[in-house]
C-alpha cells in the first residue's frame, strides 16, 4: 500500500467510503463488519464516515457506531488509523437529506460523533455542506472552538467552492487539513477546487470517485452500466477491474488525491485497494484525460511556508496535468442519473 497524508499523518492513498454500509439497500451487520475488516487487512488506514449516514428515522450516528464496533472486534492494531467523520447534515428517514450547520448544531454534533467512536479526540472532522441560513464564517469559526478545545485534531470542509476554501484557510490555518467533494472520472465540476487544494497542501478526498464506472450506492437501480468506456478498455489491457483504473487515475490527478469509493462487500474494498499500486502510463492518462471541451492546466507551485505534501513512496509530482471539465455523460465516463 502507498500512503499519502492528510495534516501530519501519513493514510493509505486509498480509503473506504462506509456509507453503503449504513443507508438505504445497506447489508446485515455482519458483512458490514466484514467489509471494514477487510479494508483494514488490505492496508486501508482511512475510513470515512459522518453522522448522517444512517437508514431510518432515529439512526443519527448509525455508521458511526459500526465503525467503532469493527474496530473493537478487530484482531490486529488499530492505533495507526484515521476514522474521518463529518457533521451538519441529517436525514429524516424519507430519503432527503437536510443541512445544518449552526454553531450550536456542530459542537453538540461533534460532542455525539466523539462518544459514538469512542475516542479522546475525533482525528479528522469535515463540515458537511455549507449551510445557506448560516455564515460561512460561522460555521468555520467553530470548527476552530473545536479545535481548541480539543474535541477534534484537525478539521476538514466537503461540498465546498474555491471562495470558501480560502475563506476557512484564513480561519483555520494549518487546523484545515482536507477538502471533500464529488470528483470522478464522469464528474469534475471541482477541478478549481482540486488545483487550490493541491496548492495549500490540503488533501482532496473525492466522494463518489467512480462516478460514470459504478452506481452509487444512493443510484439503486439507476445509474451508469456502460461498459465501454476508455476506463473499461484500459482495464481490459491490463486485466484489472475498471474502477482500479478509475481510482488510478484520480490518484494520478495530484499527490493531494486521496479517494474513499465505497463498498457493503469484502470484494468491493479489496479490489479499490489495488489501485494504490497501479501505475497508468503517460499515454493511457492522456486518453482518460482527453475528453471533448478538456484543455490541459498545470498546477502552480506550492505556496512558500506550506510545502505541499507528497506521498514517501511516490515520484515527486509537483507538476500534475488536469483538465477543465464540468461534463456528465463525456467519452471518459458515462451519464449519471
Amino acid at each position: 500500500m502507498q500512503y499519502r497524508t492528510v495534516g501530519d499523518t501519513a493514510v493509505s492513498a486509498v480509503g473506504l467510503g462506509a456509507m453503503p454500509l449504513s443507508i438505504e439497500h445497506r447489508p446485515d451487520e455482519q458483512r458490514a463488519i466484514a467489509t471494514i475488516h477487510a479494508a483494514l487487512d488490505a492496508g486501508v488506514t482511512l475510513i470515512d464516515t459522518a453522522d448522517s449516514y444512517h437508514w431510518h428515522a432515529g439512526e443519527a450516528g448509525h455508521n458511526e457506531l459500526l465503525i467503532a464496533r469493527a474496530l473493537a472486534r478487530y484482531g490486529g492494531d488499530t492505533s495507526h488509523l484515521l476514522v474521518a467523520t463529518k457533521g451538519g447534515r441529517g436525514r429524516p428517514g424519507d430519503g432527503s437529506w437536510t443541512v445544518n450547520a449552526t454553531p450550536g448544531h456542530l459542537k453538540r454534533a461533534a460532542e455525539a460523533s466523539l462518544k459514538r467512536l469512542g475516542v479522546e479526540a475525533i482525528g479528522l472532522y469535515q463540515l458537511h455542506k455549507p449551510d445557506p441560513a448560516v455564515p460561512w464564517a460561522e460555521s468555520v469559526g467553530t470548527l476552530r472552538e473545536l479545535l481548541d478545545a480539543g474535541t477534534i485534531r484537525a478539521a476538514g470542509i466537503s461540498n465546498v467552492t474555491v471562495g470558501q476554501i480560502r475563506e476557512a484557510h484564513a480561519i483555520l490555518g494549518d487546523g484545515l487539513v482536507s477538502v471533500q467533494n464529488q470528483y470522478s472520472p464522469a464528474v469534475r465540476d471541482s477541478e478549481p477546487e482540486l488545483r487550490l487544494s493541491t496548492r495549500l497542501g490540503l488533501a482532496f478526498l473525492p466522494w463518489s470517485p467512480l462516478g460514470g464506472i459504478s452506481r452509487s450506492s444512493l443510484d439503486g437501480t439507476r445509474g451508469p452500466t456502460a461498459a465501454s468506456t476508455a476506463f473499461h478498455r484500459i482495464a481490459s489491457v491490463h486485466g484489472v477491474s475498471p474502477q482500479q483504473i478509475a481510482l488510478a487515475w484520480l490518484l494520478a490527478r495530484s499527490p493531494a488525491v486521496i479517494p474513499v469509493p465505497g463498498a457493503s462487500r469484502p470484494a468491493s474494498i479489496q479490489d479499490s485497494a489495488k489501485a494504490a499500486g497501479l501505475e497508468l502510463s503517460e499515454a493511457e492518462q492522456t486518453q482518460l484525460d482527453d475528453c471533448p471541451g478538456a484543455r490541459r492546466v498545470r498546477l502552480a507551485p506550492a505556496p512558500s511556508g506550506r510545502p505541499r505534501r507528497h506521498s514517501p513512496t511516490s515520484p515527486d509530482r509537483r507538476v500534475a496535468p488536469i483538465p477543465v471539465a464540468g461534463l456528465r455523460g463525456h467519452p471518459c465516463g458515462s451519464p449519471l442519473p
